[in-house]
C-alpha cells in the first residue's frame, strides 16, 4: 500500500512538472518540412514558460536562449546556411522536446494580393493538367495561410497551416501563380523554394495595411478606429443579414420549385418557355429588368462513347450563381459569378440518346446570363459535345428592385484586417522576397493607391528588418470592353500608380497587359505572368544583370518640331528596357498611341520604331503636346514590344 502511495505521489508530480515546466510552442510556420531562407540569419521563435531555458540544435550547432520572464517568448538566429537538407532541428527546454524533420535551406517568398495571386491550380486544371499531372518538385513547397482577420490588434500566430510539397495532389491547392513563378526560379538555380501563399480574394490594399501606415491616412484610420467596435460591426451585419434572410428568393417563390413537378424533373413538360442563345446576357436578348431565378433547358443527344464513363461539363461563368440538374440529378452549384464552371459527373449519369441538361441561375442586379468567349462543352472519354447555341429559358422569379442583396461590412476587406490576422504573424521569417498581384479592388481610386502603395511596401521591408528586401508586383493584365476611341481609363490609372511604385530601390514590376481577358477578371494565364515575374526576380532579387527582365518603360518625351508652319510637328519618346531593340509584335503599324495638343483632346497617332525611340504624330494635331499609348481597360492591340517578347508597360506623358 506505501508502494501505491510513493507512485501516485510520483506520478502526480510529474504530470505537475509537465504543466509547470513543459511545452514549448511553435508558430505555424515553423514545423516539419518548412523551408528556410538561406545565405542570412535564420529566425527561429516561439514561446516556452516564462524565464525557462531553451536550446535549439540545428546543423551540428547549438543555440541557447532564455525565454521573456514576462510571455515566455523566446528567438534565436540561426547562422547564415547554404541551401540545401534536408536538415533536422531539436528544440527542447528541462521538460519538452520538439523534433521538426525534413527541412530544407532555400529561397522563401511572401506572396500576397487578391484573387489573381490566390487563385490556385485546381481553378486552371483544363489549361494546365499537363503542368499538374507533372507537377513533381518536392523542393517547391507552400504554406498557405488561412484566411483570417482581425480588427483589433496584430497577432502572434496563425490558427493553422502546412508546408506542402509540389506534387499533383498537393499542387491542386497552389497559388497558380506564385506556382508557375517558383517553378521558373527552381529550374534556373536549382535551390528549395518555399512560397508561403498570403492572399485574399477581393481584398483591397487597406486591408493589408499596419495601422503604422494607416495613421498617416486620415480617413482610412478613422475607418479602422470605428471597426474596433465590435458591437458596432456585429449590428451593421445582423441587420444585413436579416434584410437578405427576408429577401432573398426562397423555394416557395421560384416557378421551377414551388410546382408539384420541378423544372429540372425529367417528367416536367415545358411551357411557354422561350428561346435564348448560350453564351450571352438575357438583358442583350429581349429580357429587360428581369432580376432573380432564371431556368435554362436544353436536351442534348449523347453518343454511346460518352456514357458509363465519368464526365465534366464546363459552363463557362455565369452571373451570378447556378444550380445544375442533368437527368433530373443536381450534379452541382456556384454561388459567386467569378469562377469558370468545372462540374464533375460521375459514370452512368449520360444515357446514350437523349439527355435534358437545367441550369438555375440567380442574378440580383446588372446583366444576368452566361459570359461569352467561355467554354461551354461536355468531355467524356476523350470525347466533347458542343452545348453553346439555342437553349429555352423561363423566369423562376422576378425580383423588384428594392429586394437586392444588401452587402454588410465584409471583415477581409477592411483596414488592416489581414495585416493583423494574416502578415503580423510572420513577420520575422525570413525571406528572399515579396511578390504582389493586387490592385483590382482599388481601380476606383487610382490617386489614392499611388500613396499607399509604396507605403505598403516601406512598412513591410520595415517591419521585416532585412533591409530593402526585393519587391516583384504584377502589373493589371487588360479587362473589360475595348474601346476604339481615346479615353480615360480607371485601370490605366491604376497601372500607371503601380509603374511609379518602380521609383522605390529593389522592385520590379511584371507587365501583363497582354494577358487579360476582356470578360474575366481572372485570367485564365497564369503561367506567364509567374514567369514575368520571376524574370524580375532574376535582375532585383537574384543580381542578374545581363537578362532583359521587363518590356519597354517608358523614359522621357521632347517635342520634335518640322516645318515652320508647325505642319509635321512630332513627339519622341524615350524608353528603357528596349532590350535587343524595340519592335512590333504582330508586324503591323504601332497602334494603342494617342496624340493631343494642349487642349488635352486626344486622337490617335501614327507611331514609328526609330532605333530605340518612337515617334508620334497626327497631322491634324500641328503643336502636340502629349501622349499616351494603352491608355484604357483595355487596349486591344497595343503591340509595342522589345525583341525578347515583353510588352511595354501602359503611360501617359500628360
Amino acid at each position: 500500500m506505501k508502494c501505491k502511495l510513493f507512485y501516485a505521489v510520483i506520478s502526480i508530480t510529474i504530470i505537475f512538472c509537465n504543466i509547470s515546466y513543459g511545452e514549448i510552442r511553435l508558430p505555424r510556420l515553423v514545423r516539419d518540412s518548412m523551408i528556410l531562407q538561406r545565405g542570412i540569419p535564420i529566425n527561429i521563435w516561439g514561446w516556452a514558460l516564462p524565464s525557462e531555458k531553451v536550446e535549439i540544435k540545428f546543423n551540428n550547432k547549438t543555440y541557447k536562449t532564455r525565454a521573456d520572464v514576462s510571455n515566455g517568448e523566446w528567438s534565436v538566429q540561426l547562422n547564415a546556411t547554404k541551401a540545401g537538407g534536408p536538415y533536422t532541428m531539436t528544440i527542447s527546454c528541462l521538460m519538452d522536446k520538439v523534433v521538426l524533420h525534413d527541412i530544407l535551406i532555400g529561397d522563401v517568398w511572401l506572396c500576397s494580393g487578391q484573387s489573381n495571386m490566390e487563385h490556385q491550380m485546381k481553378l486552371h486544371q483544363e489549361k494546365y493538367r499537363a503542368e499538374i499531372a507533372n507537377a513533381n518538385y518536392p523542393e517547391i513547397r507552400q504554406f498557405d495561410v488561412p484566411h483570417v482577420t482581425n480588427l483589433q490588434n496584430p497577432q502572434n500566430d496563425l490558427p493553422t497551416g502546412y508546408w506542402k510539397p509540389a506534387n499533383p495532389n498537393n499542387v491542386l491547392d497552389f497559388s497558380a501563380v506564385a506556382y508557375f513563378f517558383a517553378k521558373a526560379i527552381y529550374e534556373k538555380y536549382h535551390v528549395p523554394i518555399g512560397i508561403i501563399n498570403a492572399s485574399v480574394g477581393g481584398s483591397p490594399i487597406e486591408a493589408w495595411l499596419s495601422e503604422a501606415v494607416c495613421k498617416d491616412f486620415p480617413d482610412i484610420q478613422k475607418t479602422a478606429q470605428t471597426n474596433k467596435d465590435t458591437a458596432y460591426i456585429n449590428t451593421v451585419n445582423r441587420k444585413v443579414a436579416a434584410w437578405n434572410e427576408v429577401n432573398q428568393i426562397h423555394p416557395s417563390e421560384d416557378k421551377g420549385l414551388n410546382g408539384q413537378i420541378k423544372y429540372y424533373d425529367p417528367s416536367y413538360i415545358p411551357k411557354e418557355w422561350h428561346t435564348i442563345n448560350i453564351p450571352g446576357y438575357w438583358e442583350d436578348q429581349g429580357a429587360k429588368n428581369l432580376h432573380g431565378s432564371v431556368w435554362y433547358r436544353r436536351e442534348i443527344t449523347v453518343s454511346a462513347s460518352m456514357t458509363g464513363v465519368p464526365a465534366t461539363l464546363f459552363l463557362g461563368r455565369i452571373v451570378d450563381a447556378d444550380e445544375v440538374y442533368i437527368n433530373g440529378t443536381f450534379v452541382g452549384k456556384t454561388t459567386y459569378q467569378y469562377p469558370e464552371r468545372i462540374y464533375q459527373l460521375p459514370a452512368g449519369l449520360l444515357k446514350t440518346g437523349k439527355n435534358i441538361i437545367v441550369v438555375r441561375v440567380i442574378n440580383y442586379s446588372g446583366k444576368g446570363g452566361f459570359v461569352q468567349d467561355k467554354p461551354y462543352f461536355i468531355r467524356a472519354n476523350g470525347d466533347s459535345l458542343d452545348i453553346k447555341g439555342y437553349w429555352q429559358y423561363k423566369a423562376g422569379k422576378s425580383l423588384s428592385p428594392d429586394r437586392y442583396m444588401k452587402n454588410g461590412i465584409t471583415i477581409q476587406y477592411q483596414p488592416t484586417a489581414l495585416y493583423n490576422a494574416m502578415i503580423a504573424p510572420i513577420i520575422g521569417f525570413s525571406i528572399k522576397g515579396f511578390l504582389w498581384y493586387q490592385g483590382e479592388s482599388n481601380s476606383g481610386n487610382a490617386v489614392k493607391y499611388k500613396q499607399l502603395f509604396p507605403a505598403m511596401i516601406e512598412d513591410w521591408r520595415k517591419k521585416w528588418n532585412q533591409g530593402n528586401v526585393p519587391f516583384i508586383y504584377v502589373q493589371l493584365p487588360g479587362f473589360m470592353d475595348a474601346n476604339y476611341l481615346p479615353g480615360e481609363s480607371q485601370w490605366a490609372q491604376l497601372r500607371e500608380a503601380q509603374l511609379q511604385a518602380l521609383s522605390l530601390p529593389n522592385t520590379g514590376m511584371a507587365v501583363t497587359i497582354d494577358l487579360g481577358e476582356w470578360n474575366d477578371v481572372h485570367p485564365q494565364d497564369k503561367k506567364d505572368v509567374g514567369h514575368r515575374a520571376s524574370l524580375a526576380a532574376e535582375k532585383v532579387a537574384y543580381g542578374e544583370n545581363n537578362i532583359v527582365y521587363s518590356g519597354p518603360i517608358y523614359q522621357s518625351s521632347k517635342i520634335v518640331h518640322g516645318t515652320p508652319s508647325g505642319e509635321g510637328n512630332k513627339i519622341l519618346i524615350t524608353f528603357n528596357n528596349v532590350g535587343g531593340g524595340l519592335i512590333s509584335n504582330d508586324g503591323e503599324e504601332l497602334s494603342q498611341f494617342a496624340i493631343a495638343g494642349a487642349d488635352k483632346k486626344f486622337v490617335w497617332a501614327h507611331a514609328k520604331i526609330d532605333g530605340d525611340k518612337v515617334i508620334v504624330w497626327n497631322n491634324d494635331v500641328t503643336n502636340p503636346k502629349y501622349v499616351r499609348y494603352a491608355w484604357a481597360d483595355n487596349p486591344r492591340g497595343a503591340n509595342l514590344y522589345n525583341k525578347e517578347g515583353l510588352p511595354s508597360s501602359p503611360f501617359r506623358t500628360d
